[in-house]
Parts: structure tokens; C-alpha cells; sequence
């Protein structure tokens, strides 16, 4: 929309909106240059602006980009992608409470990914783009089942239902990876064991690639989707009103969160809260349009993750807290406040 066309308010919040998204952006800039000097070997912002030159040695050079960086890209993408899946599913539901860890999704994916592991090594490049799309398939089934046992022909789906039958799905794949553990290798047991914790366990280009295309397909489809999402948040009489194909709009909607969730569950592991988090700090900061809610989630998001993983790496060198356990030391509070906030 043209600025001629919006009132002096208008512009003022699109001003202060915009504002907020820079700071995120610096922000995130902030903490990907700390993270790139954390870990046991050191590098000085001196060293890492040369090397990043092509003018560091050798042992440097690896650190950053053979290790270092694919791991912070990845935890900047998957923030984004778990935030934006939450916003989604926030969204659709009109449940203040819905998020891809709580409904049991990340979980599906998680045990897609674990069966094939089981029986597959991932250390070549084929497998490893195969794995967004397996844990898609784990997530998509997963929804499919929480959205059956969810719903009432003359009452749909109530956001309290959809909440206790995704804990409950969500218990049930969980006790059945445990099971599963039983069959596995020691190597297999031990990325199973990463994967659980939500440590971000696929640092290098491979999985950077893997996951790149499923984030530069579904996000622009979710950005203009913005306008859809504004409206099914009026109901869905108004909605139907408006000319909103809703059942359409829903579906395609849902599966963008679920595959936006999948791919980031793929090469982090569980990690939870993120999509519950971000998307009700932005509304917070922004607003509840989503045209800048659902960008201001995904920086949230991202910068979410990426600090995590930096305090989970620098705070007990050279031993590591898995990014999940991080995120769930803050997420676990604000989900309780939320939900004693719902009650009321």
C-alpha cells in the first residue's frame, strides 16, 4: 500500500514497525558475530573479518566455515521456520496456544526421520536431502491424526481439545521412539539421544542445502498469504463474507506449517516453544497484521535459536547444552503464563 493512501497513524506504525524488524536484524547480526568466536578455539573478531576475507590460515578457515558457520545459518533458518509454522498455526486454529512442539508435529517428524536412520546412514549428500521430505511425510500424517481425533462434526475443533490431543499424540510417538532405541547401533542411539535434546546435530553446507529450498518455497507462499490469514482471524462468517474460501485457504495454509516445521525439525532435532514464543512476542511488538507479524516472527525466531545455541555452546566449554534445553529453560515458563492467562 502506497503511503499516499495511509493516514498519518498508519504511517507512524508502519514506521515503528519497521524500526523494530532493523533492530532484530541487528540483533541477529550481533550474535552471529559472537557465535562465530564461540567455542574452544577462539577467534578474534580481527581473525574472523580476515578470514572471512580468504586471508586466514588453514585451521582457522575450517573452524569458520567447515563448522562454525553452516551450524549458525541453521540455527537462524530453523528459528525461522518453527517461528513462522507456530504463527501459522496460531492463526488458522485461532488458538493462542498452538505451536509444532506442543501439538505433537515436530514429534511425527522427529519419529520419521529416527526410522530412517535406523536402518540408513546419512552421511552422504542423497540422504541427507531426503530427510526434510521424510520428516514432512512424519508431520503431515501426525497432523492428519490430531486434526481427526480433534474434531466434533457440530462443534469443529475447540482450541483446548486440539491442545490435549496433540499432547497426548505427542506422548504416544515420543514412547514409541523410546521403544525404538532398543534396535539401534551405539552411533545411531547417540544421534537419536542428540536429536531428543534439539541439538542443532546437522552442522554442515549439506544440511544448510537441504533445508534452504523448503524456506525460499514456503515462506514467500506464507507472506502473501498474510492478507488470508487477517482475515480468518475475523471468523469465519466474516471470512466466508469476505469471499475467503476457508476450508481451501486452511488446508494449504496447514500444510505449509507443517512442512516449515518438518524441514526445521530435520536438521535440529526437537525443539519446542519457538513457534509459541516468537509469534506472541511479534504480536506484542507489531501487532496482530500478519503482513508484519509473520516477519517479525521469523526474526525473533531466528535470533531465538541462534542465541540459544550460542549460550548452549559457551556456557560450560568445552561441553555443550543442547539448543532445545535452552529454548525450553525460557519457553517452558512462558507457556505456563500463557496458559494461566487463558483460564482466567
Amino acid at each position: 500500500m502506497s503511503n499516499c493512501y495511509l493516514t498519518p497513524s498508519q504511517i507512524k506504525l508502519r514506521r515503528k514497525n519497521i524500526s523494530i524488524m532493523v533492530i532484530l536484524i541487528v540483533l541477529i547480526f550481533i550474535t552471529f558475530i559472537i557465535s562465530m568466536n564461540t567455542g574452544v578455539i577462539k577467534l578474534t573478531p580481527l581473525d574472523i573479518f580476515w578470514t572471512l576475507l580468504g586471508q586466514g590460515d588453514a585451521q582457522q578457515q575450517v573452524i569458520l566455515f567447515e563448522f562454525r558457520l553452516p551450524r549458525i545459518v541453521i540455527a537462524v533458518f530453523v528459528g525461522m521456520g518453527l517461528a513462522i509454522s507456530g504463527a501459522i498455526l496460531q492463526g488458522v486454529s485461532k488458538n493462542a496456544l498452538a505451536d509444532p512442539g506442543i501439538l505433537g508435529i515436530n514429534a511425527g517428524a522427529g519419529l520419521a526421520v529416527m526410522l530412517y536412520v535406523s536402518f540408513f546412514p546419512i552421511t552422504k549428500a542423497a540422504p541427507v536431502y531426503l530427510l526434510p521430505v521424510l520428516a514432512f511425510i512424519g508431520a503431515g500424517l501426525t497432523a492428519v491424526i490430531i486434526y481427526t481425533l480433534s474434531y466434533r462434526r457440530h462443534e469443529g475443533i475447540t482450541p483446548m481439545r486440539l491442545i490435549l490431543t496433540g499432547v497426548a499424540v505427542a506422548a504416544g510417538i515420543s514412547s514409541a521412539m523410546i521403544v525404538l532405541t532398543l534396535r539401534l547401533s551405539p552411533e545411531n542411539y547417540q544421534f537419536v539421544a542428540t536429536w531428543l535434546a534439539g541439538s542443532i546435530w546437522g552442522s554442515n553446507w549439506l544440511f544448510v542445502f537441504s533445508l534452504l529450498p523448503w524456506l525460499v518455497i514456503l515462506l514467500p507462499f506464507v507472506f502473501v498469504k498474510a492478507t488470508v490469514l487477517n482475515v480468518l482471524n475475523l471468523g469465519e462468517l466474516t471470512a466466508v463474507g469476505l469471499g475467503a474460501s476457508i476450508e481451501k485457504e486452511r488446508r494449504w495454509l496447514l500444510v505449509a506449517a507443517v512442512g516449515l516445521a518438518g524441514a526445521s525439525v530435520s536438521v535440529s532435532g526437537g525443539i519446542g516453544f519457538v513457534g509459541l514464543i516468537a509469534p506472541h512476542l511479534a504480536r506484542q511488538l507489531v501487532g496482530a497484521k500478519h503482513q508484519f507479524l509473520l516477519p517479525t516472527a521469523a526474526l525473533l525466531g531466528g535470533f531465538l535459536v541462534l542465541m540459544a545455541d550460542t549460550v548452549g555452546r559457551s556456557i560450560l566449554e568445552p561441553s555443550e547444552i543442547p539448543t532445545g534445553i535452552v529454548v525450553a529453560v525460557i519457553g517452558a515458563p512462558y507457556f505456563l503464563y500463557l496458559l494461566a492467562r487463558l483460564k482466567e
